[in-house]
């Protein structure tokens, strides 16, 4: 049997890994909304694009529910303070994956030119207030929120900050490039050709906006005491720079799922560079570092701890595994003879 601390700090690992998993895989089906506008250059294309994002882009919003599910049950001090604190960004975001899930499933139910171009613009806007806002809302909880034990001074202006918005256009350039990558390895005709060359330019975007993201991490944060404290953790940010340059490397290559797959690397290395970096804090207050709620102030009871590591180790397996079967079964390439898109 685990102890009560050792149960509590697994739970901040598996809350960690829950929102890193959702913001990689979300990520490239947001960059494909952002992208989908500009790629698109007739109904085949349209269709393929819907097509490149169709079967996965629900279940990967599971791990957007799950992440929250978990906090509210797991920390449920952090779950109160972050969805009041956060509250105008998050209630944004939820509107966002409105506006983007009905977009992508209603633009093709009409042909007038104002049904189509109104939907068209809920899943690009959608989705890129979904991607901007998120990478705001983290890099404010890396950065450091502007409360303390009696008084909360957070507004969405406050959020705006360069850190926070350096963060949020990290994420959105990161989301183009996954989503532009992953729509050149999966269709053919034109539309791969446009996909792979916005790959080739927005991988330059990511490399310079990363590159002033851990540099403001390092100067404007506390992210890096942990680091200083314990340098093998260097290895982490390490990584997700080695397998940036890995991107490129495959992409000129002309293996781009393996240049995804770097890519969504990168995405999940920069993320855990910010939550181990905050470990054991979960939320962190600027104003005062002694306001900071820790995982052991915020933590649920040892038996709803225990309880729910129970569900997880049973039902995370098998939405992984269903996730597996869905890439498996709608892994061939989308022609533009044969997309059908939503009808």
């Amino acid at each position: 049997m685990l102890s009560y601390d050792a149960l509590s700090v697994l739970w901040f690992i598996l809350w960690a890994v829950l929102w890193i998993v959702y913001f990689t895989l979300d990520g490239y089906t947001l960059g494909v909304g952002i992208l989908f506008p500009f790629l698109r250059k007739n109904e085949r294309e349209e269709a393929q694009l819907q097509e490149v994002v169709g079967p996965f882009w629900n279940g990967n919003e599971v791990w957007l529910i799950t992440a929250g599910g978990a906090t509210f049950a797991a920390f449920p001090l952090v779950y109160a303070e972050m969805f009041s604190t956060l509250y105008v960004p998050l209630f944004l975001i939820l509107f966002g994956l409105f506006y983007r899930a009905t977009g992508l499933e209603f633009m093709s139910k009409g042909s007038g030119r104002f049904w189509k171009a109104s939907w068209t613009f809920a899943f690009f806007g959608g989705s890129l207030a979904v991607a901007l806002l998120l990478g705001v809302a983290f890099a404010n909880m890396f950065y450091g929120l502007a409360f303390d034990r009696t008084t909360n001074a957070v507004t969405l202006a406050s959020l705006l900050n360069p850190y926070g918005i350096l963060g949020g256009l990290l994420f959105v350039a990161f989301a183009v490039l996954s989503g532009s990558l992953w729509t050149a390895h999966k269709v053919s005709g034109p539309l791969h050709d446009r996909a792979r060359s916005v790959a080739g330019w927005a991988w330059f975007v990511v490399l310079g906006l990363h590159g002033l993201f851990l540099s403001a991490t390092a100067n404007r944060t506390t992210i890096l005491d942990n680091y200083n404290a314990y340098p093998i953790l260097y290895v982490v940010p390490a990584l997700a720079l080695l397998l940036l340059l890995l991107v490129r490397f495959f992409y000129a290559r002309g293996r781009l799922l393996w240049s995804f797959l770097m890519t969504s690397g990168a995405i999940a290395l920069t993320t855990a560079t910010g939550f181990i970096g905050m470990f054991p804090r979960m939320l962190i207050s600027r104003l005062d570092p002694a306001a900071s709620i820790t995982l052991y102030e915020a933590r649920a009871s040892e038996l709803t701890l225990s309880i729910m590591l129970f569900v997880a180790v049973i039902f995370v397996p098998i939405v992984i595994g269903y996730q597996l079967w869905a890439y498996r079964l709608f892994r061939a390439k989308i022609r533009p003879e044969e997309a059908k898109g939503y009808r």
